[in-house]
């Protein structure tokens, strides 16, 4: 074990020695800035004329591919992208987009019903399985549900007595799911 002193005497030395490294770099570097000469500095650069010209001409080859490029991806039989049931990465987040399915005219009957508008109002059990009775309050007739019926923007996932769960498709980029349950109770 070494002795107070003796440590004391130890760390004075280290950052000595880490002080005079530093004051040591700091010269170098110093000393590289002021070597330049000073013409040297002023002096500008003028390209060669036979370097110029061979300059441009590969720009206007990178342009040519780059134009080639976009022709290939805007052609619609060649590049296509399937996000699945993620979003699409290439769609910009800070874009507003409406949402087109929504404004599109609805049909008639259980595919045209949005989940947020149901009310649910009996529930049946029948040899066959549960059926649930809702009422929208877009059409003014009630209808009949089973599991897997598909609704506008969901479908039906389980019927419990007191209660109906649905899936709902949600059109938010920044959703970690591209769906959401929704359970609607008995009322």
């Amino acid at each position: 074990m070494l002795s107070r002193k003796r440590r004391e005497r130890r760390t004075d030395a280290g950052v000595q020695s880490r002080c005079w490294m530093l004051f040591c770099l700091i010269g170098c570097l110093a000393a590289g800035g002021l070597a330049v000469p000073a013409s040297a500095q002023d002096e500008e650069y003028v390209p060669d004329s036979d370097l110029a010209t061979e300059d441009a001409s590969d720009f206007s080859a990178i342009d040519d591919m780059l134009k080639l490029d976009e022709e290939v991806l805007s052609d619609p039989t060649t590049y296509s992208y399937d996000p699945g049931a993620r979003r699409d990465p290439f769609v910009s987040l800070f874009q507003v987009r409406s949402s087109a399915r929504r404004e599109e005219k609805r049909p008639e009957g259980p595919a045209g019903l949005l989940v947020d508008e149901i009310s649910v109002d009996g529930v049946f059990v029948l040899d066959d399985g549960p059926v649930v009775q809702v009422q929208s309050a877009s059409q003014e007739t009630s209808f009949l549900l089973r599991v897997g019926d598909q609704l506008w923007d969901g479908d039906v996932i389980r019927i419990n007595l007191d209660e109906v769960v649905f899936k709902q498709s949600v059109n938010d980029p920044t959703a970690l799911k591209p769906f959401r349950e929704v359970v609607k109770k008995l009322r």
